[in-house]
């Protein structure tokens, strides 16, 4: 029988959102695992011998594995989604399944470590880029941003589930180093194996999930835009290159987010200074980004119910998140300026500023495709997110040499934030993809 030609709207599915959910489960176990170290530092130091420039190489373990950002898109672009996220999540089960080998040698143990961290930062360009790719592929106009949202927020959300499980998990070493006994060494390492089998067992049930499921695409695509065609590979990176709009709007991206992820890695070695505990700096690690979700998702819904508003909604967003920061830095900063050090205040401007910042993610992402369409969603945003890990990495190569005064760190917040504002209040935006949508199918 002669398959029918799908209707000129397109057509939605309802098994759109169980790949949503797949695929958001894998973003979320992806930042669970990359954050394991940070939020419990103190105790990996005892359990592990860790040193300062290990807990610092763990985080930067990350933005290392965006080295290969272009095969992935390359990878999107050609084979789809499936194959991708096959390939993705198997890297995810070698790198959590490392970590866990019981080696008693430590050398070789911490060796294991760092190994499975570089293979889970392996996973992160196809988790922080394929999220406007998927919901082009399988949403409707009217939908797209939420989902964006939904699947790009998720990763976010596996950094902060890692701020509440490691400090609830794994108990702090008390008292000075001499002190610990070692059975409470023995207790503390136990612990820390138990959040990494539990990890393990995580990252593999997702992985069986979408070897059992996971959809290249839908038999008829859901819009105009998701069915028309695409520029080649070479032609898309000709484009982005050559478009100045595109170039303005994705330092403006990159710059703020990539400090922005660095600073909330290394957020626990920041606070000890001025006597936060790591339990507290977790708390605030968490909600910073919880909150950034929550909003991130009202954000993008709002975005979907009124079109051609995302250079107004950053707007708000990197105001907020310049004077939360600014509000940070300068209560930091005890000596000079006087201003309350409270734990309120210190939870109120940290969080602040994750809502502000996290929650432009995915209206920037929406921006970036609706300003290069018809260059590929994975495409446009794999650049972006592989330039925002290079500016990550660049701050934590500095914070490896700059480790024992933290407030040149602290000021490089709202000095980005700034930065950021002024490119969007000069920057034109244009809807070429809604455009198309909303005017074709009419």
């Amino acid at each position: 029988a002669e398959r029918l030609p799908p209707p000129l709207s397109g057509r939605v599915y309802g098994r759109r959102w169980l790949v949503l959910l797949l695929f958001s489960l894998l973003g979320f176990a992806q930042g669970l695992v990359w954050n394991t170290w940070g939020p419990i530092q103190n105790s990996a130091r005892l359990a592990f011998g860790f040193s300062g420039w290990d807990i610092a190489l763990l985080v930067f373990w990350g933005p290392i594995g965006f080295a290969p950002c272009f095969f992935f898109m390359w990878l999107m672009d050609k084979k789809g989604l499936r194959v991708t996220v096959l390939l993705t999540s198997s890297l995810m089960v070698l790198g959590a399944g490392l970590r866990c080998v019981p080696v008693s040698d430590l050398e070789i143990r911490k060796k294991l470590i760092h190994g499975g961290q570089l293979l889970n930062g392996l996973a992160g360009p196809t988790v922080m880029n394929a999220a406007p790719f998927l919901s082009t592929t399988w949403f409707s106009p009217d939908e797209r941003a939420t989902a964006t949202a939904i699947a790009s927020l998720l990763n976010y959300l596996g950094c902060a589930a890692a701020f509440l499980v490691g400090p609830l998990v794994v108990p702090p070493p008390n008292g000075t180093a001499h002190l610990v006994s070692l059975s409470s060494t023995q207790h503390i390492k136990d612990r820390i194996e138990a959040v990494l089998y539990a990890e393990f067992g995580m990252v593999s049930l997702i992985f069986s999930a979408a070897l059992a499921y996971f959809p290249s695409r839908p038999p008829f695509p859901p819009s105009v835009a998701a069915a028309s065609q695409r520029l080649s590979y070479r032609r898309s990176f000709c484009r982005l290159l050559s478009n100045f709009r595109f170039l303005m709007i994705a330092l403006a991206y990159a710059i703020p987010l990539g400090v922005f992820s660095g600073w909330s890695g290394v957020l626990d070695l920041i606070l000890t200074p001025i006597h936060v505990s790591q339990v507290d700096a977790g708390w605030i690690g968490f909600w910073s980004v919880v909150g950034g979700c929550v909003v991130g998702i009202a954000m993008a819904r709002f975005a979907d119910f009124i079109r051609g508003m995302l250079k107004f909604i950053l707007l708000l967003l990197l105001s907020g998140a310049t004077l939360a920061s600014t509000w940070f830095t300068l209560t930091c900063l005890t000596t000079v300026t006087h201003l309350p050090l409270t734990t309120a205040t210190l939870y109120t401007s940290c969080i602040l500023l994750g809502i502000f910042l996290n929650s432009s993610v995915p209206i920037f992402f929406e921006l970036f495709v609706e300003t290069v369409y018809p260059v590929p969603e994975g495409i446009s945003c794999g650049v972006v997110t592989f330039l925002s890990n290079v500016f990550m990495g660049v701050l934590l190569f500095f914070l490896t040499f700059y480790h024992t005064e933290f407030s040149w760190f602290n000021w490089c917040l709202p000095g980005s934030c700034l930065l950021s504002l002024l490119l969007i209040l000069c920057f034109r935006e244009s809807y070429d993809r809604l455009y198309l949508d909303v005017v074709v199918s009419v």
